[in-house]
């Protein structure tokens, strides 16, 4: 069924070492890293491998926290210094719960949707996290299990602060909307599984308007367990930390952040003026099937492009913007599967997350956000410090049963620049994967394809 199309009318979010969204936009295209020595993590000294991240103060983020009287370490409730917020809400959520809410906001203000229209039965929010609230969690139990405090000494919103749902929740008592509330998680496609399940819901006549995205509340739980799997990138600095596709990268940099997008029925965008931002075009999202939680799927990611294909026949994007995390094993296979899809030449790599980092959650809508400005700005942005790729084989060239390029990664030099680079783009491919091996692409433009 081919639906109804959607379009893009707005989008606001929380960025590491960013004030605003032009902030953002201008590092992004000056070939700017947003990752910094994270003193958080450095205060734990040998316990931890890695100490570099993105991340957002509250004092960047205009908030400052409010601590119990019997648990001086607690954040009872955050103060929104810019009074964006009242404090009935802040008090509900946690950091990122409050991100989402700013997010949102901005998107709407870009969107210029009415209270009429934002108050709609027709208007939906859907929002996620990979995880969260976990600094309210870990200051409530110690109070109550190791501290010996009453359960009264961690106030009455621990439950409604760290639930999963915490995010769209927030957002839909904010904004008071009627339709839908939902929060999807799916590790590290959560961003844009969010805004992929708010297009279908707009293409399917099931809403008209909805705001989607994905945040990733600072947690400094949330680095410690990845720091135990070995997965996090250390001994570069911190602007050379995350390197997409580089021979020597050997991990991730765990980073924080927010952001939500405004997405409403084409037609309707149209007929009230709306600027439109971009269309999307397709969506489609997959699971390997092959059993591993962690590793990468060659012939997954070829079903993903198989699916996003069916969807619009005519796909030729100039830039896919990748996942290109940094890991060794994920960065190659996902380089291989776009070669499969799309052949040799023809389009560029992006890879944001050499900008600012993984993050997690939110990953999917800020890196989404990246590809409306890409379109916006007709430029991509940089694949960083992919500076040395490999002359040799990767490992998975190597396994009787692949099937893809036996072409080294230094032989697609010509598709992953190391700068932001001006060029016509009309049509956009921006891809995720998690944990559990999921798998999600979108595909924009800046007119429509279909």
């Amino acid at each position: 069924m081919r639906g109804r199309q959607v379009a893009v009318v707005g989008m606001g979010g929380v960025f590491p070492s960013c004030a605003s969204l032009s902030e953002f936009e201008e590092k992004l295209f000056t070939n700017q890293s947003l990752i910094r020595e994270w003193e958080l993590a450095t205060n734990f000294g040998k316990q931890l491998r890695s100490s570099v991240c993105g991340f957002v103060t509250l004092e960047e983020a205009g908030l400052e926290a409010v601590y119990s009287r019997s648990n001086p370490a607690y954040p009872e409730h955050y103060f929104d210094l810019k009074k964006r917020i009242p404090l009935q809400h802040t008090a509900t959520a946690d950091i990122g719960s409050i991100w989402a809410m700013l997010s949102s906001l901005d998107a709407i203000a870009m969107a210029k949707w009415e209270q009429d229209a934002v108050q709609s039965e027709r208007t939906g929010v859907t929002i996620g996290s990979g995880g969260g609230g976990h600094e309210v969690l870990r200051q409530a139990w110690n109070s109550f299990f190791h501290n010996g405090k009453k359960s009264r000494s961690i106030g009455g919103h621990g439950v409604d602060r760290a639930m999963g749902y915490r995010d769209a929740a927030n957002v839909s008592c904010l904004i008071k909307n009627k339709g839908i509330c939902e929060g999807m998680g799916s590790a590290c496609a959560t961003g844009l599984g969010n805004i992929g399940y708010a297009y279908r819901m707009i293409k399917f006549g099931l809403q008209d308007r909805m705001l989607a995205g994905g945040v990733e509340g600072t947690s400094i739980e949330t680095f410690v367990g990845f720091d135990a799997m070995s997965v996090l990138s250390r001994g570069y600095l911190p602007a050379e930390s995350s390197r997409p596709f580089d021979r020597t990268r050997n991990g991730f940099v765990c980073s924080f952040g927010g952001a939500v997008v405004a997405l409403e029925e084409l037609e309707s965008a149209r007929a009230r003026g709306a600027e439109i931002i971009a269309v999307i075009d397709g969506y489609f999202n997959n699971s390997d099937g092959d059993g591993d939680m962690f590793a990468p799927s060659f012939e997954g990611q070829q079903r993903l492009w198989k699916g996003l294909r069916s969807e619009v026949p005519t796909l030729h994007p100039e830039v896919v913007k990748v996942h290109g995390t940094s890991t060794p094993v994920g960065d190659g296979i996902e380089l291989f599967s776009t070669i499969d899809a799309l052949g040799e030449t023809g389009y560029h790599i992006a890879a944001p997350k050499s900008q600012f980092g993984h993050m997690l959650g939110a990953a999917g809508s800020v890196e989404f956000i990246a590809c409306l400005l890409m379109l916006k700005n007709q430029k991509t942005t940089p694949c960083l410090n992919a500076n040395w790729l490999a002359e040799t084989l990767e490992p998975v060239q190597e396994m009787e049963d692949w099937q893809g390029t036996q072409k080294t990664v230094s032989e697609f030099r010509h598709l992953l620049p190391t700068a932001a680079v001006a060029t016509p783009i009309h049509q956009l491919v921006s891809l995720n994967y998690g944990f559990g091996g999921t798998n999600s692409g979108i595909i924009l433009s800046r007119h429509g394809s279909n």
